[in-house]
């Protein structure tokens, strides 16, 4: 690629390699490349291909001299699907590649294909990471990146009540995060991503336990009402005080100095959640656990018909479960 300066910083590099699985960052990278070419020439002329589309042969008259000298970005998809006699074609243009056009692969990665790849790379292709997701930890990460990338400010809460309402799929976390800089002024919390997101019936009876757990009690009652008039089941919401307390024992009675990840296969929980709840344990003792169980135990007794009123039960066994959250050093 020797005919222009490739820069890794410069969208409208002669090659730009996209790889990884992840849809929105794959097509991410292909608006920045055609965002780019279209501000230094708004005619720019953009193809998108898929390897049935490319046949041997085609790329050289996609990227022949053109009488007008117009700019081109040139988009193949699934460049690891491509025939052999069509590799052949781009790993010749990598050499010399033309003016005024930009060459955009995108390459799932792994084994298929990977004589491309390599190629690419050798020839100074400027590259972008579009790896799949697949941990909490990093979707997490990708929600407080999106609030930064539109200059807004979330709290930590908020972001982690995002991703657990909305799930896996970036596309719907990215949306999510664009909403709700679009409605919203100031900094976003996670009360207002309740009010947008409730998500599914076990994410919203999480979130009361986990306020719960935490000692906050007015924000667990708060969330619990807000799940109730959502129609969140009562028995939903026991369930998940009862998780959430027996996390905590579970946690505080094990060796100290554990790694997550032993902690995690001995436990039963992933490793994330050994994070967050060495976080929530904090002002917790041995008789605040016993006296949290016994409360989720009376209230969960009450919402199966036990007692009058469901609502209260659940009131006062997350009001319970908050007091016990600072039992240690309580006198």
């Amino acid at each position: 690629m020797a005919t222009r300066k490739n820069s890794t910083d410069d969208p409208l590099a002669p090659v730009t390699l996209a790889v990884g699985q992840e849809d929105l960052l794959l097509d991410r990278a292909v608006q920045q490349v055609v965002a780019a070419a279209r501000a230094a020439d708004a005619d720019t002329d953009v193809r998108d291909l898929t390897p049935d589309k490319l046949e041997p042969g085609t790329l050289a008259e996609l990227t022949s001299p053109s009488l007008f000298s117009e700019r081109k970005v040139v988009v193949v998809r699934n460049a690891q699907d491509l025939s052999a006699d069509t590799i052949k074609d781009v790993k010749a243009y990598f050499g010399a590649p033309a003016e005024e056009i930009t060459l955009v692969l995108l390459h799932a990665g792994g084994a298929k294909g990977k004589g491309l790849l390599d190629a690419a790379r050798k020839a100074g292709a400027r590259e972008v990471a579009c790896p799949k997701t697949t941990k909490p930890a990093e979707r997490l990460s990708f929600v407080r990146s999106e609030f930064k990338a539109l200059g807004r400010s979330a709290t930590p809460e908020a972001c982690q009540a995002l991703v657990d309402s909305i799930g896996s799929d970036l596309r719907e976390l990215a949306s999510a995060v664009s909403q709700l800089v679009a409605d919203v002024e100031g900094t976003i919390d996670e009360a207002i991503v309740g009010r947008y997101y409730t998500g599914r019936a076990e994410a919203s009876s999480f979130t009361v336990a986990d306020r719960a757990v935490e000692g906050r009690a007015a924000e667990a009652l708060e969330a619990l009402r807000w799940s109730l008039s959502t129609g969140v089941a009562p028995v939903l919401i026991t369930s998940a005080l009862a998780q959430a307390v027996r996390a905590i024992g579970k946690l505080a009675s094990a060796p100290r100095g554990a790694r997550p990840g032993d902690l995690a296969r001995e436990l039963g929980m992933p490793p994330w959640k050994i994070d967050r709840v060495r976080q929530q344990m904090r002002g917790w003792s041995a008789d605040g656990v016993a006296v949290a169980l016994r409360a989720v135990a009376e209230a969960d007794a009450g919402v199966k018909g036990g007692g009058d009123d469901p609502e209260y039960a659940l009131e006062k066994a997350v009001v319970a479960v908050a007091r016990a959250a600072r039992s240690r050093g309580a006198r």
